[in-house]
């Protein structure tokens, strides 16, 4: 998305306009003396960004990459908007307790019109931010009982590196259940072994960045509930819904991961990925009132009157708030409904199409997960390529389908993955599926020795949040 300060404001060739900004480059890296024309700076950084790639191409990320003209004008009207300073603001303020409460409806909070919850710069932050509640109501519960609070442990299975950041961050012992043969995702029996009083809740992931599945927190939710009664161990369920949460309540209404579950206390989520709103908004809502502590909660008077605010950013813009607000308005469940069913459909076409193309073993198909698909190769060893060599090729085209090796215990696997997003159209999928065809061709004649390919693999991103 470009935002364009001014309609007189065009992109004119560098080559036209004569500016110490363009001759100078000994200044690329110093704070420059001489004011510039702004046209000139404009024509300068304009021409730079062309360098970038193209977004629609970017199959790695996970992340808004088109939107509505509407969404464009209102990110202009929201520029000079500060969503802490609700006193000068109200009507944002507003906008964002609106949405607030239209997700814990989403989500079936059974105090949808009374609950807490706050927008942040991302799903990270909101994940930090629920990660931060469980741990301090599991100290609570510690104090009150006059036991020890010096070893808070968290469970997860295969995670996003923000709860990794959390549990360094703030001193918590992580629980990360390791990937082992087929399984990849977190499973009620390796909750189980590793809960005990000191664990502050289970991370349950409904989209794992690795391979976009699900993780089952109802049976999870279950097995804790069993637990308890068993043990009187009363362990709490985070959900990090990053992707899932504005996937599940509109393909898979029926689907028990949200607050339905009395165990689910909290739930952070990306209005920025399949939210569909613009690059810079998160969300993270608690069930009940009660169950985000009240020490959590600062209240500030200096920008003009008493608010309570709780996030690790302050000031932060609030257009990208209005933009999620404008595409709960305009779509509503029938039209999130309509383009998220539009993205499974293709997931699962390349998934279909990618598999007939012989090499590869489709590890998730775009079914229930996030839409998009992950493969392997069905004999490393003979394919003449490797993954790194094939996202490589895709990259001289211009598209991102990122190769990555998969976390413990199952380093040896490398898998290739695309995410389906709203603005990736079949015209594309074809285009790509050719792109695929025309590198397996050439790697069948120009077969790769595989014993030095593959080595830069951490230089391929899979992060995506």
């Amino acid at each position: 998305m470009a935002l364009h300060a001014t309609e007189e404001l065009t992109a004119a060739p560098t080559s036209e306009i004569e500016s110490e900004v363009l001759n100078d480059q000994t200044e690329t890296y110093e704070f420059p003396e001489a004011e510039q024309d702004p046209q000139s700076v404009y024509a300068t950084i304009h021409d730079q960004l062309v360098l970038d790639g193209n977004s629609q191409q970017n199959l790695a990320t996970f992340c808004t990459t088109w939107i509505e003209p509407e969404v464009e004008r209102l990110m202009v009207e929201c520029a000079d908007k500060n969503m802490i300073d609700k006193d000068e603001y109200p009507q944002t303020a507003a906008i964002e307790e609106r949405c607030i409460h239209m997700l814990a409806d989403l989500w079936n909070s059974p105090e949808a019109a009374t609950t807490i919850g706050c927008s942040t710069t991302g799903s990270s932050e909101a994940a930090m931010l629920g990660g931060l509640a469980l741990k301090w109501n599991w100290r609570k519960r510690r104090k009150a009982t006059g036991k020890s609070i010096e070893t808070p442990n968290l469970i997860t299975g295969p995670v996003q590196v923000c709860w990794h950041k959390f549990c360094r961050y703030f001193d918590v012992e992580i629980r990360e259940v390791p990937m082992e043969g087929d399984r990849l995702l977190l499973t009620p029996e390796e909750v189980l072994k590793r809960c005990d009083e000191n664990t502050i809740g289970i991370i349950a992931t409904l989209g794992v960045t690795f391979t976009l599945q699900y993780e089952p927190v109802l049976a999870i939710s279950d097995a804790l509930d069993k637990l308890q009664a068993e043990t009187g161990l009363d362990i709490p369920i985070h959900v990090d819904g990053a992707s899932g949460a504005f996937l599940a309540p509109f393909i898979h209404p029926n689907l028990h991961w949200d607050f339905r579950l009395p165990r689910v206390k909290s739930i952070n989520a990306s209005g920025h990925k399949f939210g569909l709103a613009p690059l810079g908004v998160g969300w993270a809502l608690w069930r009940e009132k009660h169950d985000l502590p009240e020490e959590l909660i600062f209240d500030v008077n200096y920008l003009g009157g008493n608010m309570p605010t709780f996030a690790l950013n302050f000031s932060r813009p609030g257009g990208e708030i209005i933009c999620q607000y404008y595409n709960f308005l305009r779509l509503g469940k029938e039209g999130y409904r309509k383009i998220q069913t539009e993205c499974y459909a293709l997931g699962r076409y390349l998934a279909e199409k990618i598999g007939e193309l012989g090499p590869f073993k489709i590890i998730y198909d775009g079914t229930d997960g996030i839409p998009g698909l992950c493969w392997e190769l069905k004999d490393p060893a003979n394919a003449g390529f490797t993954l790194y060599d094939l996202a490589d090729a895709l990259r001289e085209r211009g598209w991102l389908v990122p190769a990555y090796s998969m976390p413990a215990n199952r380093e040896d696997l490398v898998i290739q993955r695309i995410l389906v997003r709203h603005g990736f159209t079949r015209e594309m999928a074809h285009a790509l599926l050719e792109q695929m065809e025309q590198s397996l061709d050439h790697f069948a004649k120009n077969p790769v020795d595989i014993t030095l390919s593959g080595a830069e693999s951490g230089s391929h991103d899979h992060s995506g949040r």
